[in-house]
């Protein structure tokens, strides 16, 4: 085992969907994501910024032999949390959009305020406000 470890930074996440431009535009819509097309190997590809992160959509198709979406909870990546301001008043506006919450906002411990939203092929979206002025 070494005795530094490495430098490590995040790059990007990667999601698999059967229709990438329903899913782009649900994070587009929902999260506020900035949509970006391009080609890659002649074929279009959509990709996202999202709180300055890098998310790849992966096209999936009926040939690909690819798993069904998991049911949370399960083990593994769990969810993803982005943090917002003012948590009560996003949560009321994606409610207004047609996002489901899977759990709405509450105070999880003083300072921690939560809530939890299921995104496109059920992957699970935590929002989150950490601020004194939650106890």
């Amino acid at each position: 085992m070494p005795d530094t470890a490495p430098n490590v930074q995040w790059d990007h996440i990667h999601l698999r969907s059967p229709d990438p431009e329903a899913t782009a535009t649900w994070f587009e819509r929902m999260l506020g994501a900035k949509v970006i097309r391009s080609t890659m190997q002649g074929k279009p590809r959509i990709d996202l910024k999202l709180g300055g992160a890098d998310v790849f959509i992966m096209p999936v198709g009926a040939a690909d032999k690819v798993n069904p979406p998991p049911v949370t909870p399960y083990q593994g990546l769990d969810h993803f949390g982005l943090h917002v301001t003012g948590i009560d008043a996003v949560a009321a506006e994606l409610k207004k959009k047609g996002a489901e919450f899977t759990r709405d906002v509450f105070t999880v411990r003083p300072g921690l305020r939560i809530c939890f939203l299921r995104g496109p092929q059920g992957i699970s979206i935590e929002l989150l406000e950490r601020n004194a002025k939650y106890v």
